[in-house]
């Protein structure tokens, strides 16, 4: 095929044809299913496809026209001339071989899972993304329980287009990449059936003190974009590692989140996923039992265990898992290098001084490890970011990538919901920007009373 490699052609060697997260896909289904490790399988579309895609329908000179001076910081300027880029893809059309090819791959995958319209994800994955040293987590778009032919192919040319959204194309500036140097390859996985479930992230080492010997695992209902979004406040886990490599059971702390919300599929409505209240009875439960936990910190392991081997360095992870519903077994979804403690290098120590007390307002689960002092600016939607004026403190229900734009020029971030494993508390990490998200009880009220 010219367009199309299965997950099981690929290796992380492949990152310029697929991209960071398809060809990590393509890596653990060759070399750590063997060991136990369930990955679902896929195919990948690829970036060569997209710049196919560009030439076909003639936008490459009208894109670099739109991109040439762009200046990232105007942010109306940002989301004026990034939106008019998107439309002109959204309105091109595929050629006719690879209209074929991805229609084809389709039907074969869903008859390997015995179905005729399988339930799958299209994930965009960027050829800068998931590097060791960028995440550019979250900048492209994902398409949860796509099914059908027409859905599929619409799903992949909204992921094309979504390599110029506000947030890529300010995240590529500020990381400096070009913005033709940077390919869409689009990743269509057989979905997992955490909507029934639970699923969750997992790093391993902690994502605050860079502390190696523990495995922190995330999870909460439902499908785990609410998660990677901060939509909501995760279980948190964390296990041993050194005890855990010795074959015990090394759960050494726990903490409930308030989990509000579950993703699920919209079997009866005309959307493809959907939010639904959580129950308190669940929320005062964990999302994930400990013996689930304990698998996933062994083979979060083994996947450091790998990349590490594989790039001569040690390499922490960051890992995306999802358990099925109907079957009860355990999935790994995405994994890609951790991108701040692993690339920090301690040359300095920053002092503050206290210089009066002060009435604690609030207190949240706290991101990074820097004082902040700005003038406070209360962003109610993401469709007032044009109001944000740098250096102020950003405060808002919550921050997912769409608000990047805006939060590289904040001094610091305050949200109403979200956890430490959120796309936006990577991000943040990345910038160096200090952030907290909103402590909440079972019943989704607010410790601080924000």
């Amino acid at each position: 095929m010219r367009w199309i490699h299965w997950f099981d052609e690929l290796t992380i060697a492949d990152v310029p044809q697929v991209g960071g997260k398809n060809a990590s896909l393509g890596e653990m289904i060759r070399e750590l299913t063997a060991k136990g490790i369930r990955i679902p399988n896929g195919f990948a579309i690829t970036a060569q496809a997209y710049q196919a895609f560009l030439r076909y329908n003639e936008l490459e000179e009208s894109v670099g026209k739109l991109l040439n001076g762009l200046n990232t910081r105007d942010v109306n300027e940002l989301l004026q001339r990034t939106g008019e880029i998107r439309n002109m893809i959204l309105a091109g059309d595929f050629p006719d071989d690879m209209r074929t090819e991805i229609v084809s791959c389709y039907g074969e995958l869903s008859q390997q899972y015995g179905a005729t319209a399988s339930d799958v994800a299209v994930r965009s994955s960027a050829t800068a993304e998931d590097l060791p040293t960028a995440s550019f987590a979250g900048q492209q778009e994902t398409y949860l329980n796509v099914r059908g032919e027409a859905m599929l192919l619409e799903s992949v040319k909204k992921c094309f287009a979504s390599l110029f959204t506000p947030r890529a194309t300010s995240y590529r500036t500020d990381m400096g990449f070009g913005h033709f140097e940077v390919g869409l390859s689009v990743g269509v996985q057989k979905m997992v059936r955490s909507d029934l479930a639970s699923s969750g992230v997992i790093f391993t080492l902690d994502t605050e003190s860079g502390f190696r010997d523990v495995v922190f695992v995330t999870g909460a209902y439902g499908l785990g974009e609410n998660i990677v979004q901060g939509r909501i406040a995760p279980d948190e886990f964390y296990l041993f590692k050194p005890t855990l490599k010795l074959g015990y059971q090394p759960l050494i702390g726990k903490r409930l989140g308030s989990k509000e919300l579950r993703m699920i599929y919209d079997e009866a409505g005309n959307k493809l996923i959907k939010n639904v209240a959580v129950s308190v009875e669940d929320r005062t439960r964990f999302s994930v039992s400990d013996e689930d936990v304990l698998e996933l910190g062994r083979w979060a392991m083994m996947i450091e265990e790998h990349y590490s081997a594989k790039r001569g360095t040690d390499t922490p992870m960051d890992i995306e898992w999802a358990k099925d519903g109907q079957t009860g077994e355990l999935f790994i979804v995405q994994a890609r290098p951790e991108t701040v403690h692993s690339q920090h290098k301690m040359t300095t120590i920053e002092t503050y001084a206290l210089l009066e007390q002060g009435q604690i307002l609030a207190l949240g689960l706290a991101v990074g490890d820097k004082i902040a002092v700005g003038k406070v600016r209360v962003i109610p939607h993401v469709s007032h970011i044009r109001e944000f004026q740098p250096g102020e403190i950003l405060v808002t229900d919550i921050t997912d990538p769409d608000w990047e734009p805006i939060m590289k020029n904040a001094t610091a971030i305050v949200t109403n919901r979200g956890g430490r494993t959120s796309h936006a508390a990577i991000v943040a990490r990345e910038l160096g920007i200090p952030s907290t998200h909103q402590d909440h009880d079972e019943r989704g009220q607010s410790r601080s009373g924000l």
